[in-house]
Formats: C-alpha cells, structure tokens, sequence
C-alpha cells in the first residue's frame, strides 16, 4: 500500500491545508488546526468536471467542514484534471464535448459517457487513497467516511460509494441517471441529493430517476429552482449539517 506523502502546508482561519500525494496521485487534506483534529471523522469531497482537486466550490466546502464539525477533508485531482495528465482519450472527450456546445446539442449523452470511463479510473485510486489517509494517526480506521460530491463528483462518488462499506453517509447531486441507476440500487447509507428544477442539461425526470434509484431508506431530496449551475450557496450549510448528523459530530455555532 502506498502511504500519504505531504509535500506542502499552509494554515488559514483555523483550517490547515497540505498537499500530498499518493501513489503519484495528487491531492489535498484540510484539517482542524486545533488539537481536537484527533480521530475525527473524514469527508471525501469529489470535484466536478473541469474543474480540480483545489476549485474554490471544493476550498469552500472544506473549511465548512472543518470549522463547522471539525472534520478532517480529502480531495484527490480526478483523472485528466487538475495536476494531472490528459490521455488521448481524454482529449478527444473534450473536443466532441466543446464541439456539441458550440453547436447547440446536447452535451448529456458526452458528459455521461466520459463520465463513466473517469469513474472507472477513479474508484480504485479513492479506495487507494482513503487506505493511505486512514493510515494517518489523526484519521485512523474506526471513524465514519462520508463523501460529498456533485456533478462529476457524483459520477465517481456513487460507483465508489456502492464499492466500498467505509462510506457511511453521502452527499450527490446534479447528475444523469443513464450509468448511475444501477449502483445506486446497491446504496442504503442516508444519502442527500441536490437537484435544479430548471436545469438546461439534465431533465428533471432525470434527476428525480437517480433519486429514487438509492435503496437507502434514508434519503432526502433539495430541489431548488434555477438552472445548472445556481445551485445555492446555503446548500452547503446543510450538507455540513446532514454529516454532522451521520457521523457524529455537532455543529459549532459562532459565539
């Protein structure tokens, strides 16, 4: 097994950030900086399309978790995104992606489908990753996993949810159910899922399929209206508050 290998810190409003790598793959813990960062809990945060291990969504996120609950919080760059490199097949993705855009089609059935091969990809360097971050003495093995990830986050968060019992509770969202479904039948944990009404890429009976797919007996779902990307802000509050609730921390109030 490779081990966690930090290569940079910094500290910022009570929140410290390291870069590490592991198995050659990049990525990034942010935890408290106060000692009550000892044995707590582990959210996994998956970034969506285009984007990387260090968007401001995922920063963002990150310091709600940590300094709302006092989480510890991991993202890996996904495969073909951020320090990593392109495959030829990533490439040739992209370009029919762009292309579709340019030409006013529908970019569903791209996005879906590139989706699928990055997930594939994807799984096994998380599982990898989460063996090498619950090595670390402030993790360790016994504390609940959640993970939180929209978009294609999602894509990879609901295969690697479906493979692996460490993850006892998930945040999803925004997402086609075409590869998904299927998975998501094998899922039980409580699950949240985000949704836009308004949508211009994926139908809302689509996004209602993926819900109602999870087996989870628990589950809940955030409609807002508004399209693709006005997802509101607030929903990350309450994603913070749903794994507080799932992996058994409270939630700090500001004095």
């Amino acid at each position: 097994m490779h081990s966690v290998q930090f290569t940079a810190q910094t500290t910022s409003n009570g929140v410290v950030e390291r870069d590490f790598t592991v198995g050659g793959i990049p990525g990034v813990l942010w935890s408290p900086a106060s000692a009550d960062a000892d044995r707590a809990p582990l959210v996994l945060l998956g970034h969506g399309g285009g984007t990387h291990k260090k968007w401001p969504a995922m920063t963002g996120r990150a310091h709600l978790l940590v300094s709302g609950c006092g989480f510890h919080v991991a993202c890996i760059d996904a495969p073909g995104h951020g320090d990593r490199p392109r495959t030829a097949y990533d490439e040739q993705e992209i370009a029919a992606l762009y292309r579709a855009r340019e030409a006013g089609e529908p970019e569903g059935p791209i996005v879906v489908r590139y989706n699928a091969h990055l997930a594939e990809r994807a799984v096994p360097e998380w599982q990898e990753a989460l063996d090498a971050l619950q090595a670390l003495p402030e993790i360790g093995t016994e504390g609940p996993v959640g993970y939180f990830g929209l978009n294609m986050g999602t894509a990879i968060g609901v295969p690697l949810t479906a493979a692996d019992p460490r993850i006892t509770a998930a945040v999803f969202g925004l997402h086609w159910p075409d590869a998904l479904a299927e998975k998501a039948q094998r899922i039980t944990i409580p699950i949240e899922y985000m949704l836009q009404w308004d949508d211009e890429h994926i139908p809302r009976e689509s996004g209602l399929a993926l819900f109602d797919a999870f087996a989870s007996t628990e589950k809940t779902l955030h409609a807002n209206a508004g399209r693709h990307k006005e997802l509101p802000r607030f929903e990350a509050d309450g994603a913070v508050r749903f794994f507080a609730r799932h992996l058994g921390r409270a939630v700090r109030t500001a004095a």
